[in-house]
């Protein structure tokens, strides 16, 4: 009868959904602590607000929310800095992956080692780019690429691949 003790099941579903919410709080409160450093702290400013009101958004506690705008203003902070990077996937989509980390290097490292995986390579800056516009959201598709189903199946892997990374914060495609 293992397998049929309904805590067992229950245990597995908690584990899992909090799984992603503690992927989704801590890319959150990386956005805070950025925002909050650029805002010294005020969290009346536009940038930060915004972020505040997305982490309200997802259920984010307010001590991890006041936790993270603290640690943005403290004089131990490291600066945590967005970094865009560019690659083209299955058939022929523009993806631009905007990451915050504290290591350059390191960063590029890990995403040159990822895409490498799922063999994709990183494009030099600017080439995937032109097919995007920066919004106040992020990046809006300038033209939209239409995917075959099995290039769609493809593309939906490469960027549950990409998201899972924790530095990356967003991923923007310019497919239909």
């Amino acid at each position: 009868m293992s397998g049929h003790n309904k805590w067992s099941q229950i245990k597995h579903r908690k584990g899992a959904a909090d799984a992603v919410k503690s992927n989704v709080w801590g890319k959150l409160s990386k956005r805070i602590s950025v925002e909050s450093k650029k805002a010294n702290g005020d969290v009346t400013s536009p940038g930060l607000r915004t972020v505040i009101e997305k982490a309200r958004g997802a259920n984010m506690p307010k001590e991890n929310i006041d936790r993270a705008v603290a640690k943005g203003i403290s004089a131990d902070s490291g600066s945590l800095d967005t970094v865009v990077y560019e690659t083209y996937g299955p058939g022929g989509v523009a993806i631009l992956i905007v990451a915050l980390t504290d290591s350059h290097n390191r960063t590029s490292q890990e995403i040159k080692h990822l895409l490498g995986d799922i063999g994709l390579t990183l494009a030099s800056p600017g080439s995937a780019m032109w097919a995007f516009e920066k919004t106040a959201d992020g990046y809006a598709p300038k033209t939209e690429v239409k995917l075959s189903e099995a290039d769609s199946e493809k593309l939906m892997r490469v960027l549950g691949v990409i998201d899972d990374h924790d530095d990356v914060e967003e991923v923007f495609t310019n497919a239909e």
